[in-house]
């Protein structure tokens, strides 16, 4: 198998757990969608929707949705989620580098912490991009690279094997300057917001356990230390829970996150 097609599969089989988290999300999914200004009869596409928090809350508004993920566990979760909501969400299995709709489908493109895994940046955003319609709205969310959610990634990958060449590490949409420089001179009006998740936890440690069972990138990673060196595992979870220690709060981890807006032109 192509090496980037074997990295999405491992990706596709990791994120199947994440629904515990979608809770967590819900805040931060509805402040996305504030953010991007949707409004009622909007086309709105949520890429790499998960559990379809963002999708649901849009379609709440009025908005006609359409959800993308690549995992199709989350997706099962998705279309319940919609069903419980009383809303209708055109959900699809598919690519963030392969989208399956139609130039300029869409007025509105978002993505809360979805996009940021495609492994190739430039071909996720082109595709983002194409779909919407001219004078249409993109919006994301992501996880600055100097903070407890863009250290913890990177954390990760010091542990894991190097991924293949040309994938990039998902916390460099957190960058202000590198989201400019991905989105080009395709758009204008280029906005920044920064919002901070609470994610409820008696300790460090107990949100280093919560994310062990449901966060993909870690998911593996203590999977293949469990197997092949245990002594590995109990340093990096030192090193996590260290991390972690500087944003833990009163009961929670404080996630801060940054959001980004702009018009294609």
């Amino acid at each position: 198998m192509d090496p980037i097609e074997a990295f999405k599969a491992a990706q596709k089989q990791g994120w199947a757990h994440f629904a515990p988290l979608e809770l967590i999300t819900t805040i931060p999914d509805a402040r996305l969608v504030k953010f991007a200004g949707v409004r009622p009869g909007q086309r709105v596409l949520d890429v790499g929707c998960g559990t379809g928090v963002a999708a649901v809350t849009a379609a709440r508004m009025g908005a006609r949705v359409s959800g993308l993920d690549l995992t199709p566990e989350l997706l099962d979760r998705a279309r319940v989620n919609s069903q419980i909501a009383g809303v209708e969400v055109d959900w699809r299995e598919g690519d963030a580098e392969k989208l399956p709709f139609a130039d300029a489908s869409f007025d509105v493109v978002l993505s809360q912490f979805g996009h940021m895994f495609a492994p190739r940046p430039a071909l996720a955003v082109a595709e983002m991009l194409r779909v919407l319609k001219p004078g249409g709205t993109i919006a994301f969310s992501t996880w600055p690279p100097e903070l407890m959610t863009g250290r913890m990634f990177r954390l990760v990958a010091s542990y894991m094997p190097p991924p293949p060449p040309g994938v990039s590490p998902p916390p460099q949409w957190g960058d202000e300057k590198i989201v400019r420089e991905r989105l080009g001179n395709v758009v204008r009006d280029i906005t920044f917001e920064r919002d901070t998740m609470k994610s409820p936890a008696l300790s460090p440690q107990h949100f280093r356990m919560l994310t062990e069972k449901t966060a993909g990138p870690l998911m593996k990673l203590v999977e293949n230390l469990s197997a092949n060196d245990p002594a590995k595992l109990a340093e990096f979870r030192t090193e996590y829970d260290k991390l972690a220690v500087e944003f833990f709060r009163e009961n929670f981890m404080e996630q801060v996150f940054l959001m980004t807006r702009a018009v294609k032109n």
